[in-house]
Formats: C-alpha cells, structure tokens, sequence
C-alpha cells in the first residue's frame, strides 16, 4: 500500500536494527528487528537524536537521552493533532504508517452520504477515532488500559473533537463486543487493531493467530445490515496479509459480498527513497 504524506513525521534512515526518525521537532533513534541490514549511516541526524531506545534483554528497556528535549509535544496530521512521548516499550503514543487506514476510512466515510456508526477496537491513543469522528462518524472508542483511553481523550480534544459523538470506553474488547451483540447495537463499520501476545488478568495467554478467528466471529453480529468496512490490522509477523483477507472474505462475502483487498503498510526512508515495511493491513469493503 502506498504510504501516507506526512509533514510532522519522516523516517529519515534505518540501520543495523535500529530507525532513525523525525517527530515533529524531536529526533528519535528506536529498535526496528525487520532491519537487519548493516548500512552505512551517512545521515547527519545519526549524530543529533535527542533520545535512543535501549532494549534489555530481560524485556522491556529504557531511553537515554542526549539533548534536552520535552517530555511531550504535539505533531499534526491534516487536521488531527496528536500528543507524543517516549514510552516503555519503544512507543511514542502513534503509528504514523496508519495514516494510510485513516485517510481510506475517511474517504469511505465521507462518500457513504448517510449516517456511519464506528467500532475501534483496541483503540489505543485514539488516531483511528479521531480520523473517523472528523470525517462524520459517530465512534465507540474501546480500549482495556484507561490511561490509553484517556490519552485518545486528549487528542479528540487537541483536534477540535471533544464535542463530536464519540464513547470513550475502558473495556476488555471481546467482553464489550459480546454485550452489544445482547444489546443489539450494530456497527456500519469496524477497525481492529489486536496485539500480537499478551496475558489475560488470569494469566490467559493470547495469541493473536490463535484468537483472531473468534474476535472476528464475534463482531459479525453488530454489522449492521448495510456495513460499509471491516479494517484489520496486524503486526504480528507470522500472520500475513492474505490470510487475514481470506479471514474476513470467509466470514463477510457470503453475506455481504463487497470487495476485498490486503498488505503491507510502511513508511518511505527518505535515505533511500525505499519503503520500511511496518505492518500488515487487510480490508473488507462495501461496493456503495
């Protein structure tokens, strides 16, 4: 998939493991396993992070900063604004190659000319929310990590959103969805964004090529009777495009027919004018 335009985000260079990125004003050196070419690192910007994320190797990791720089900042995509800050586990509180997926929503959103009622699943800091409410829709924001939930609040409210018709909810997501099915709320379009592995409150284990099946199992039921999208996201790396198309063709087509369509989403390097692979994406969609 062709990557989105950024002017507050570029991926100036990647090397030996590891991306060299500009956010804003701020520049970030982060761990990237896919990159295991060993380039020259001819860049200027190599030399002047303000920051670099150490991992450990008994899990998680730490970022030493060299240059003074804020605990957090803004970055603007057209017209959303995002608040960023270096977080465990590598993060900053976006992805910025799911830009792509925003501006198709949108423009999906836009052209169905009829109210749209939006599901974002494992929401996160709430991108795919904000581009989805600017673009008309009325959104249920879903996420199990309050502090998440309230961070995506933030961001509605830094892009002019906090008065659009958007749920904030800290929940487990199958649970939330199972109760709306009883309900019976339906949904003219879904996006998830599951993670790879993690461990229930119980210590259940979760694997998302184990589980991914079922979730999606579980959501056909709050389709409404005209949906307009089902958009999966993945960063696991055994679980590939096609596959996750062929999940949702399996379970939507012979209802709903519509069309299909998958890969990988990723950001340009400016060093190369190559593009980083960064994640997968596979999309449902209605013909309307």
């Amino acid at each position: 998939m062709r990557p989105a335009l950024w002017n507050d985000y570029e991926l100036l260079d990647t090397s030996a493991g590891e991306r060299l990125e500009r956010w804003g004003d701020v520049i970030l050196i982060r761990p990237d396993p896919q990159i295991i070419w060993n380039t020259e690192r001819k860049h200027p910007m190599w030399k002047k992070a303000h920051a670099r994320y150490h991992r450990s190797n008994t899990g998680g990791g730490h970022w030493e900063k060299y240059r003074t720089m804020p605990e957090s900042w803004h970055i603007h995509y057209h017209e959303m604004t995002f608040q960023l800050k270096p977080m465990g586990f590598k993060h900053t509180g976006i992805f910025p190659e799911q830009a792509i997926n925003w501006d198709w929503m949108q423009e999906k959103i836009r052209n169905a000319n009829r109210p749209v009622r939006v599901l974002n699943l494992f929401a996160y800091t709430g991108a795919a929310t904000c581009a989805c409410a600017a673009a008309g829709a009325e959104v249920c924001h879903v996420d199990a990590a309050k502090n998440m939930v309230q961070w995506a609040r933030q961001n509605a409210q830094l892009s002019g959103l906090g008065d659009k018709p958007i749920r904030w909810l800290v929940d487990d997501c199958a649970k939330f969805v199972q109760r709306e099915a009883r309900r019976g709320n339906v949904y003219d379009g879904i996006v998830m964004d599951p993670p790879s592995y993690g461990r229930g409150p119980g210590g259940e284990v979760w694997k998302l090529e184990e589980q991914l099946f079922g979730l999606v199992e579980m959501c056909l039921p709050i389709l409404s009777k005209k949906p307009l999208f089902f958009l999966l996201n993945s960063y696991t790396t055994g679980l590939s495009p096609a596959v996750m198309e062929y999940l949702l063709g399996t379970m939507l087509t012979p209802k709903y027919g519509g069309t299909l369509s998958s890969g990988e989403i990723g950001l340009p390097v400016t060093a190369t004018g190559m593009v980083l692979p960064c994640g997968s994406t596979a999309i449902w969609q209605s013909k309307e």
